[in-house]
């Protein structure tokens, strides 16, 4: 692997939530620990490759938590760790000012607002 150093806090805070889901999975995550469907319907459009590749990410860089129950049938619930709901504390403002100018943005994107999903 590369050595790769940051330039900066947010070059490393990219590092973490980068990509198109990632922030959108903590966000489902604010409230309560959710089981892996639940997480892929909170998160719509996303496909099962890509929630696990992205949980399997955000879980190495420990903002979030894995816990596997051993039940018949097996139970796997995902949480955010401590660094995890700091992580989305400091998402806030950036969600924030996305809702203040979401029907800005979608019109010169052409793209349709969906409804908010502020936690």
């Amino acid at each position: 692997m590369l050595a790769r150093s940051y330039r900066c806090g947010l070059d490393a805070a990219i590092d973490v939530v980068g990509g198109r889901w990632k922030a959108l999975i903590l966000w489902a995550l604010h409230a309560e620990p959710l089981r892996f469907g639940e997480l892929k319907r909170k998160v719509s459009g996303i496909s099962e490759k890509m929630l696990i590749q992205a949980l399997r990410e955000l879980e190495a860089d420990e903002v979030v938590h894995r816990e596997v129950f051993h039940e018949i049938p097996p139970k796997v619930e995902y949480s955010l760790t401590d660094l995890g709901q700091r992580l989305n504390t400091a998402l806030l403002p950036l969600g924030d000012w996305g809702e203040e100018n979401m029907a800005d943005i979608a019109k010169r994107r052409g793209v349709t607002p969906a409804p908010s999903h502020t936690p």
